[in-house]
């Protein structure tokens, strides 16, 4: 008889203090000794979880307003650009968005941490001025307790798998895979694999709009596919061995823990946030289970030449186990290998999403709407006006 476990039987389960509650990285084990179908039988839901720089990612801030009041259509924020471009005290600022000048190490996502942990923050803003919004500048501090809102809305988060870096060139780039020493003396990659959310759950079967999750230490949701989400990536093992799926996520600022969300400083390249995202998967059939037993020596990645402009393509690929193991061979020479992306952070995560499950904090949400089986990125083409 095949198991058919329902969100509303593990949410009970949940309530009532009975769940099983495991990580992703702990079923690999439990399945390899008590086999799919008794690892589903005994496990009600499985934690995942991610801690890695996720550029495409910002928030909305509503200031309220001040007397006389004032439409903002240039904002600063401890000297970072935020978007006027909205209603009179709304604005969004992204994480890659850099303090006037730039250089200083400092951005959006700075500022992103510094309101989670309670911090200061210098509004500067201007508008035109109007008989409705009569005042033109206000110069003051704000914390996140002053504010509205503060919601997170990422456009593009927890990338289902990602490639690794390497630079054949002589000299030493700067990248957002950070720095690549010349002649291949090392290579990057980013992912926390095996415990990585959308490789547990690699064609969204239980995954989608609505579903709660761990985001940045607070309960956040899948609000839509992310962007450049594909699903035209070559599979082995059943997932994907490149970039393919993501998601866009949102969650509420306050109830949010600064060690899950950090601002970075990424030499030679600009500013980005750490973000811990984990996605709990339920249980509901061997198959779910099935899926979360993949470990690191089953997921792959492709090593690309990043000194290339473009046109890069795949030099060979490797197991997150032969990543993790501090170096890969290629064509006769080893390559020290180092994760952007935290496994410490991703575990603690996955723990923390485990722990809230256990005591009955964090219920499961059957999504809403289950995100495209299909999805294609377009590149940027260069044409004339009217062509």
């Amino acid at each position: 008889m095949h198991l058919n476990r329902t969100y509303e039987e593990i949410n009970e389960r949940i309530r009532s203090g009975e769940a099983v509650v495991m990580t992703a990285e702990e079923v690999v084990d439990l399945v390899r000794e008590k086999g799919v179908e008794k690892a589903a039988e005994k496990v009600d839901v499985v934690t995942t979880g991610t801690f890695g720089a996720m550029c495409s990612s910002g928030a909305f801030l509503n200031f309220g307003h001040s007397d006389p009041p004032i439409r903002m259509t240039n904002i600063r924020l401890n000297g970072v650009e935020a978007y006027g471009g909205l209603a009179a005290v709304d604005t969004y600022i992204g994480a890659t968005s850099m303090v006037e000048p730039p250089g200083k190490g400092y951005g959006g996502a700075h500022v992103i941490e510094d309101l989670i942990a309670g911090r200061s923050i210098h509004l500067q803003a201007w508008g035109p001025g109007t008989d409705c919004y009569v005042r033109k500048r206000i110069d003051t501090c704000v914390t996140i307790d002053d504010l509205n809102e503060a919601y997170i809305y990422n456009p593009r988060n927890a990338y289902q798998n990602y490639g690794i870096a390497t630079n054949t060139s002589d000299r030493t780039i700067y990248t957002y895979m950070g720095k690549l020493m010349p002649r291949m003396k090392n290579a990057t990659y980013s992912s926390a694999g095996a415990l990585s959310p959308l490789l547990n759950d690699p064609h969204l079967d239980v995954t989608g709009i609505g579903t709660r999750i761990f985001l940045g230490g607070g309960e956040g949701y899948v609000a839509w596919q992310g962007t450049q989400f594909k699903t035209t990536v070559e599979e082995v093992n059943g997932v994907p061995v490149g970039g393919s799926r993501t998601l866009a996520l949102m969650g509420d600022m306050k109830q949010m823990d600064p060690d899950f969300v950090r601002g970075l400083d990424i030499t030679g390249y600009g500013t980005s946030l750490a973000i811990g995202v984990g996605i709990p998967i339920p249980v509901l059939n061997e198959d779910v289970m099935g899926r979360c037993a993949i470990s690191d020596a089953e997921i792959f990645a492709e090593m690309v030449d990043y000194s290339l402009p473009s046109g890069r393509t795949c030099m060979q690929r490797y197991s997150y186990e032969e990543l993790r193991s501090g170096s890969i061979e290629y064509q006769g020479r080893r390559i020290r290998t180092s994760s952007l992306s935290s496994m410490h952070g991703a575990r603690r995560v996955a723990d923390k999403l485990r722990d809230w499950i256990e005591h009955g904090e964090f219920l499961l949400n059957r999504p809403s709407m289950m995100l495209p089986r299909e999805g294609a990125v377009k590149p940027l083409l260069e044409r004339k006006r009217g062509e």
